[in-house]
């Protein structure tokens, strides 16, 4: 598997292997990594919510190791994504403005796995009640248990947080972010030219492509394939 290649590059680079790995703008190192960011069984999900003007701003593979701790309640790193937009931008509730496609490679279908932990409809609040005490989890915080080969759409705006991984198995993770064309990269996103050489347009648009920088906030047709496709299959635009 790919991902179990990468990790052991990683180790070899020396990582700590008791330590989650977090590696961002993966897309690059493989075409199945690639073929995954138009995905003709979620790419049409994505943009049914989001609308055409989209791409793909963020990606980050995680891998976690089993920790060797024994089980505690303490409370986990409760957040919401995108930094200081939640800071700097005035609206309650905050805006959408991306989404992302978590793909679970490992088999998470029981607690205590680094599940990815959740609280369902937190999409709408601004603020995490949290225990005081450092101990448990918010009201109605779940852990997403899924088997392997799962893919988990989340509104950036959902609480939610990562696990300790109590178990002996290793959690793998894909997550691919989608947002709206005048959203800043996250990533570095190296070897651009190299794979929007051999993409067609609709995942030349996904990896970032564009006319000029106005085309961002007021897109020409050939600013964003996707539409003009959308159009031609007689799909509302």
């Amino acid at each position: 598997m790919e991902v179990d290649r990468i990790w052991e590059r990683k180790i070899n680079e020396g990582h700590d292997t008791t330590k989650a790995l977090m590696y961002t703008d993966f897309v690059k190192d493989h075409q199945l990594f690639l073929d995954l960011v138009d995905y003709d069984k979620v790419l049409p999900k994505v943009w049914d919510l989001l609308g055409w003007n989209i791409y793909m701003y963020h990606t980050h593979m995680i891998v976690t190791p089993p920790s060797g701790q024994e089980k505690s309640e303490k409370t986990f790193s409760w957040h919401q994504d995108s930094g200081r937009v939640n800071m700097e931008i005035e609206t309650h509730p905050r805006p959408r403005l991306s989404l992302k496609v978590a793909y679970f490679l490992s088999d998470l279908s029981v607690p205590g796995r680094g599940n990815f932990w959740i609280v369902p409809n937190s999409h709408l609040h601004d603020i995490m009640e949290l225990p005081e005490n450092g101990i448990g989890q918010p009201i109605g915080a779940i852990p997403v248990c899924v088997k392997p080969g799962t893919a988990v759409f989340f509104d950036r705006r959902l609480w939610h947080a990562a696990s300790t991984n109590w178990s002996d198995i290793t959690r793998k993770v894909l997550f691919y972010g989608y947002g709206y064309r005048w959203i800043r990269r996250k990533d570095d996103m190296t070897m651009v030219e190299e794979l929007l050489e051999k993409s067609d347009p609709i995942r030349r648009q996904m990896l970032g492509d564009g006319i000029n920088c106005n085309g961002y906030y007021t897109p020409t047709d050939g600013d964003v394939p996707l539409k003009v496709w959308l159009k031609e299959q007689g799909l509302k635009v």
